[in-house]
């Protein structure tokens, strides 16, 4: 087969030398990636992590010239190399396990003068109240307090097949914190439908280290040990590849 594979986190830059991120370095993805290669897939890992490969390779594991890397940092990074891969591109599987930016900054706001923020019942002081624009190439750090506004991005998993077009094989991750395996799946499948994934991968940040749900096979998700995680779900893809051209 040949696999598109996102992995890692993108950044949302704040001026120049500040960015909002998360905790997430790509591990999963590049696992998958890697041991997808094992298997003598074709693999392109897009991901903001590149150093991460060198540490997941086996000192046997030769890569070849049927493994590709990209690099990413921002969200727009990856929104243009995902639309370069996946448009009019002969591609098996997506495999979208990227932590992606929900917002982007749009705006760095220092309160003006005679205009307050009350923290204790969350309302602005003032007649009117009004912010003035502090954004610069390295925000000032003399303001008393600063407002970042911050608009929503597309959800890129959402555009791989209403936009870019892509017919094949489509697997989607989602993390929640805090929640029980009933809601989680409940969370997970609504998602999944929603962005038209044939397979989901969803676990809790309490569990990541140890488990995942991957699914729907045969109507239902299965708990899988993270072990275990990339060859179950490469063997999940291969089989729904399978079942659509051999039928």
């Amino acid at each position: 087969m040949n696999l598109l594979i996102t992995a890692g986190n993108t950044q949302t830059p704040i001026d120049k030398v500040r960015c909002i991120t998360n905790i997430f370095t790509g591990r999963t993805g590049t696992g998958i990636a890697l041991r997808a290669h094992q298997h003598g897939h074709d693999v392109t890992l897009l991901t903001s992590h590149p150093e991460v490969v060198a540490e997941l390779c086996e000192a046997d594991h030769q890569l070849t010239e049927r493994f590709a890397l990209r690099r990413y940092r921002t969200f727009e990074n990856l929104q243009t190399l995902m639309a370069e891969h996946i448009q009019g591109k002969r591609l098996d599987g997506i495999i979208h396990c990227a932590a992606v930016s929900d917002y982007r900054a749009a705006g760095i706001f220092a309160a003006a003068e005679g205009t307050g923020f009350r923290e204790a019942d969350a309302v602005w002081d003032g007649t009117p109240p009004r912010l003035h624009d502090v954004t610069a190439g390295k925000v000032k750090s003399d303001s008393e307090e600063l407002w970042l506004r911050l608009v929503r991005t597309p959800k890129l998993v959402d555009l791989i097949r209403r936009d870019w077009g892509f017919q094949g094989v489509l697997v989607k991750f989602k993390l929640e914190v805090g929640v029980s395996d009933e809601r989680l799946l409940e969370i997970a499948e609504k998602s999944r439908v929603q962005s038209q994934a044939d397979l989901m991968a969803a676990n809790t940040l309490e569990g990541a280290a140890t488990w995942a749900y991957l699914g729907p096979r045969n109507g239902e998700y299965q708990r899988v040990p993270r072990r275990e995680l990339a060859q179950r779900l490469l063997e999940a893809v291969a089989a729904l590849h399978r079942e659509r051209h051999h039928g």
